[in-house]
Formats: structure tokens, sequence, C-alpha cells
């Protein structure tokens, strides 16, 4: 086993994660509903939302910890069943927010005591390999006890590596970490998309999540959105320029109303000479807004596209859905 992600080859065409009206209760209490999602084997799939939404469930669901109340899914290529339970888990790994470590053994004395449980092969080779992709190798006889949190989550990411998952489930992998820490975490999990791995990262860093994310779906005991961050946001937001001149425009319908490609405008809300112009196309409209104030006389100080975040829509959604159940 030369790399992590390496040796298990992967399907090429079938969903590594298809997911399809899935469903579970507590008694009364439902803590998602009617799910439905597919997942491509080398995509990191961002799973989003706010604190009860789902979201935990949904995984422990997908790792066989939890049996659905309805609804089917497939996870690794195998259908989410009892009898497939124990197959599934040696084709995944899910590291949870909190690792779970035992504090008296050393790093490398948890790695061989979990690889035994997993009945793994080649033990030693695989705990050297997963402790040098978390860039662990000079702690490996460290007790547990004695390492931070950010380094414990380390080890356990180092733990869910050893059994060479197809399928990654992440519960807040960067909680605890120092920047530098947290970056190496994230140049790990773009090294296993890149070798077919497929990441499945729950987060509440929503920029961790434009990062490293190629398409995010956003929770709230149902799924409310689900696509690529580019989508998301020309899903619920219109496009916009920023236009900013030196002094404000004398008359600014005359100069901006009936330019092509602008579609409505209105003066920005913090500065005077300040202008946010909705558009059908940012890069068409811009240099015909920037001919029409140069030949206005203005002077041109910035014009440049709105840039809305993945936490704009998040917060946009979660502010929509508040203000729905209160009504």
């Amino acid at each position: 086993m030369s790399e992590i992600g390496t040796s298990t080859p992967v399907p090429s065409s079938a969903p590594a994660v298809e997911v399809d009206g899935l469903t579970k209760r507590f008694g009364a209490r439902t803590a998602f509903e009617d799910v439905s999602f597919a997942v491509q084997y080398g995509e990191v799939f961002g799973f989003l939302g706010p604190n009860g939404a789902g979201k935990t469930t949904t995984v422990r669901t997908l790792g066989t910890l939890l049996e659905p109340t309805s609804g089917r899914a497939t996870v690794a290529g195998l259908e989410l069943r009892p009898d497939n339970g124990v197959e599934i888990r040696r084709r995944i790994a899910v590291m949870p927010e909190a690792p779970g470590l035992y504090l008296r053994l050393s790093v490398a004395e948890n790695l061989e005591f979990f690889a035994g449980l997993y009945e793994l092969d080649d033990r030693r080779a695989r705990i050297e390999r997963a402790l040098r992709a978390v860039n662990l190798t000079d702690r490996a006889d460290e007790l547990c006890r004695t390492l931070s949190k950010g380094l414990r989550q380390r080890v356990g990411l180092a733990r869910a590596l050893l059994s060479d998952p197809r399928v990654l489930f992440l519960d807040e992998p960067t909680s605890g970490l120092d920047p530098v820490a947290a970056r190496e975490v994230h140049d790990l999990i773009e090294t296993l998309r890149s070798r077919g791995v497929t990441i499945f990262l729950t987060t509440h860093r929503l920029a961790e999540a434009e990062r490293l994310c190629d398409r995010v779906a956003i929770m709230n005991t149902t799924l409310r959105l689900i696509g690529s961050p580019a989508e998301l946001r020309d899903r619920l937001f219109s496009k916009s320029v920023e236009l900013r001149v030196r002094e404000p425009l004398p008359d600014p319908e005359r100069v901006l109303g009936a330019l092509p490609g602008v579609e409505s405008w209105s003066a920005g809300p913090d500065a005077a000479g300040t202008y946010l112009l909705a558009v059908a196309d940012p890069d068409q409209a811009a240099s015909a807004v920037a001919r029409a104030v140069v030949d206005a006389g203005a002077d041109l100080l910035a014009l440049t596209p709105s840039r809305h975040s993945l936490e704009d829509v998040y917060l946009q959604l979660i502010d929509t859905d508040v203000e729905a159940s209160s009504r």
C-alpha cells in the first residue's frame, strides 16, 4: 500500500453515495426527512446546516450506525441494509468531531489497536503511512493524553485513513486546529480527492467548504439546496456590479438608466458616489458602464462585480427558514 487512496480500485460511473427519499425519525421527532442526492467518486461534498438540522444523524445513518426509518441508499457500491453493514464499513471510514482515542495509549498504540479491530493486513506499513499523511511521524510514541486537541484531531484522521477508505466521512475535521494544521488537513483532503477518494465533509466553517467542496448541500431537516458554491450564489442572488466615482453623478438615471445589460440601479448605502447595478452579465455590462461614466465627465474610481460568498448563501437561506417557521 504505497499511497493513501490508491490501493482500492473504485467504480468509474456509479455514485459513491446515492440517497433516495431517506428519512430518520426517533419516535415523534424527525431528524431528517425525504433526503435525496448523489455523490460521485473523487468529489468533496460539503454537508452544511445549523445545529439540529440532521447532518450528523445523516452521516451516522450512511455510516451504518443507525438504521433509516424509510427510503433507500447505496454507499460505496452496496445497498444500505443491515446484512451489508460489515462490508460497507470495510469500504468507508468515519471521523467524528471527538476522535475517541485511548488517552493512556501512545499514538502508535492507538492506531495499532484500531487496525486490529478493522482486521487489516500489513498494519505497520498502514500506520506509518497514515502518520506521514497527517505529519505525526515524530509523535508516534507520545501518549495521546499529552497531545493538544488539534493533534488529537490529526490522530483521529490518521485512524480514519488506516483502512484506505473509498468514502471518508469527516465531521468537523479542523475543529480546534490552528491555521497551519488546518491547512495541512485541507491539503490532505485535496490529495485524497485527486486519488479518487470521496470526501463527505460536515463543517461549520463556510470558508473551508467554499475552498474545498466541489458541491455543497444545505440541510435543515430537509435538503434545502444542493450545487456548487457558484451555482448556489447565482440561484439566490442577482448578478450585480458596484460603481464608484469621485463625485456623485448629477443625473444618474440619464447615465445608467438606459445602458444595455443594466437591468436596474440604486445608490450605494455606504458612500456618496457609489452605485449598485443589477446586470445580466457583469463582464459585458462593465465596458458599457465605464464608457458611459467617462462620457458623462465623471472620474471613475472602481467598477467591480459584487461577490457573494458561500456564507452569504447560507445565511440568506437559513434566515429565510427562520422567518418562514415564525409565521
